[in-house]
């Protein structure tokens, strides 16, 4: 007989009434979530054909909190032990024992605060900080998380090319706040995917299943070391003297390729057609080409150590831009795939 939680056992279904078939539940189970006679239980039917039953109120009255020490934890691991508690989907967090003459860990909490989205101070008193996330994981849609990255992603990108094509400097000083908040959402949606895992309710909030959840977290991490590579192509700009290069040849012309192509895998995160996935892979694999080939040329180039240096580092991070965005390419078909094998065994059924 299961004793708990990652159990199982095995009952017999009862034929009562001559019409009926009822099976009993678990008295430990029963008990745990304190079933009384007549409450309400949720049923949900299972693509997989599995029953799943749930107390109606087991998630309205879960609340999950997190509480750390300033005298267990050092200032500079803080933020890592924030940013795991927020991804592990805490409603709130408390810190202790922070002196008022300590601006290290001051400084992590607001770093923090920075680099997430939803968490607020609630109080500060006592050497004693209680912060709470205001914004329900089920709220926002995945979709409109990817969607607000592809969006910072390719605005950045294009300035980028402006300030090739002659444009000011100052279009893409901003590139370090435009690189956080991708990263902020980032988290925000493996939060949402890790709080989903937990529980089915929050996963039909957000409309997907939980498979699609796990794929979403792997669409957001592919913009994101996109996101990445745009942000060090920026730092090139502002730290270095830039060469004169042609928007119509390599490495540039990779750019509008590689942003056509991200733009038709963005629609098809909704349209899934295995066919234009595919086209927009194999531009990104021949935009990938011609930036290996022009890496090589330029290994034979006789032009100035600087301009070589620039040329190369800002050719690679394109041509990863390029690999980054055809992975994402692989997740969407590796989505259609999962659901058409269960349309296939729903119609089957």
């Amino acid at each position: 007989m299961a004793e708990g939680a990652g159990g199982y056992e095995v009952r017999k279904v009862q034929l009562t009434g001559g019409a009926t078939y009822t099976i009993s539940l678990p008295k430990a189970w029963v008990v745990e979530n304190s079933i009384q006679a007549k409450n309400p239980l949720r049923i949900d039917w299972r693509p997989s054909g599995a029953l799943r039953i749930t107390p109606l109120d087991m998630f309205e009255n879960k609340y999950q909190r997190a509480i750390f020490s300033c005298k267990e934890i050092n200032f500079d691991s803080l933020h890592d032990h924030l940013m795991g508690a927020y991804i592990s989907g805490a409603d709130e967090i408390i810190i202790t024992n922070i002196t008022s003459n300590n601006k290290q860990y001051q400084a992590e909490i607001r770093r923090f605060l920075k680099n997430t989205r939803g968490f607020e101070i609630i109080t500060e008193d006592n050497n004693t900080m209680r912060m709470v996330c205001l914004l329900n994981s089920g709220e926002m849609p995945l979709y409109a998380s990817l969607n607000r990255m592809y969006s910072q992603l390719v605005s950045l990108m294009r300035d980028i090319l402006l300030v090739f094509d002659g444009e000011g400097i100052e279009l893409i000083e901003d590139v370090a706040e435009r690189e956080a908040d991708v990263d902020a959402m980032l988290y925000l949606v493996e939060r949402q995917v890790r709080v989903a895992l937990d529980s089915h309710l929050v996963a039909s909030s957000l409309k997907v299943s939980r498979h699609q959840a796990l794929e979403y977290s792997n669409l957001a991490r592919s913009l994101e070391r996109m996101m990445d590579h745009a942000f060090q192509i920026g730092t090139y700009l502002l730290e270095f003297e830039m060469p004169n290069l042609s928007p119509d040849s390599a490495p540039l012309c990779a750019i509008p390729q590689w942003l056509e192509a991200l733009k038709e895998l963005m629609i098809n995160i909704r349209t899934k057609q295995s066919t234009r996935i595919e086209s927009a892979r194999n531009e990104l694999k021949q935009a990938q080409g011609l930036l290996e080939s022009h890496e090589e040329e330029l290994m034979k180039s006789k032009k100035k150590a600087a301009t070589i240096l620039f040329e190369f580092k800002l050719s690679e991070s394109l041509r990863r831009q390029c690999a980054y965005a055809r992975d994402f390419g692989e997740i969407l078909l590796n989505l259609k795939v999962n659901d058409e094998m269960f349309a296939r065994r729903t119609n089957e059924e």
